[in-house]
């Protein structure tokens, strides 16, 4: 398995490319214990080699601590699929969120222009979020989010492009908090990164994993 590390996805979706700034970093070292441990889960989180990870700078108005890390699902040098996942920490805890952690996450990746018209695809792709979830064995409240497929159709000198497709899970949960008030992260992020294999139509990691499945008439690989 590959240590969480590598390089980027094309910073689609509004990402920001920018890297974990060493300010960033001092932010981190100086923020409460649970969010410190929370945060050092993720980043010594191990992953199928697939799927190569990157700190990114987080949004700064959503809570009062938070951590965000941008992947890619990636076949030589092609994109498959890719997606940010941002933890959010709030000592005084939020309503909306019923604890003091919150985890954010867009995942996209492009498909068949057949499958994606399927009417069921929708509550397929959102049943791919809560199953990768259960399947380690995770709980989560208030969760909440879209799932919205697009299509591109070209005209004039872009005439000769194929009909594009894209299907894109935006979503939010809050992780249940162990000792010490810290969630699992690093087996949410493990959850995340199977949603984000059966998005990209990845086989399932090793015998008997059944948490990620082959997704048909997927769209071929991007170039990255």
């Amino acid at each position: 398995m590959a240590a969480a590390q590598g390089r980027l996805s094309d910073g689609a979706g509004g990402m920001d490319e920018a890297k974990e700034t060493e300010n960033d970093r001092r932010e981190a070292d100086t923020a409460p214990l649970p969010f410190r441990s929370a945060v050092d889960a993720l980043r010594t989180a191990r992953l199928r080699p697939q799927i190569e990870i990157e700190p990114t700078r987080p949004p700064q108005r959503l809570a009062p601590y938070t951590y965000a890390l941008e992947a890619a699902v990636v076949d030589g040098d092609q994109d498959l699929a890719d997606g940010r996942l941002v933890l959010l920490h709030d000592p005084a805890g939020h309503e909306a969120w019923q604890g003091t952690f919150r985890l954010v996450t867009l995942v996209r990746a492009e498909l068949e222009p057949e499958m994606a018209a399927d009417p069921l695809l929708p509550e397929v792709c959102w049943s791919w979020l809560t199953g990768a979830l259960q399947a380690r064995g995770l709980t989560c409240g208030e969760p909440s989010g879209t799932v919205t497929r697009a299509s591109s159709h070209y005209f004039g000198g872009l005439s000769a492009r194929p009909a594009a497709s894209q299907i894109e899970i935006r979503a939010s949960w809050t992780p249940r908090e162990g000792l010490g008030g810290v969630p699992d992260t690093a087996a949410h992020l493990a959850a995340w990164c199977d949603l984000l294999a059966q998005v990209a139509g990845l086989p399932p990691a090793g015998p008997g994993d059944a948490s990620v499945v082959t997704l048909p008439q997927r769209r071929g690989p991007q170039s990255r």
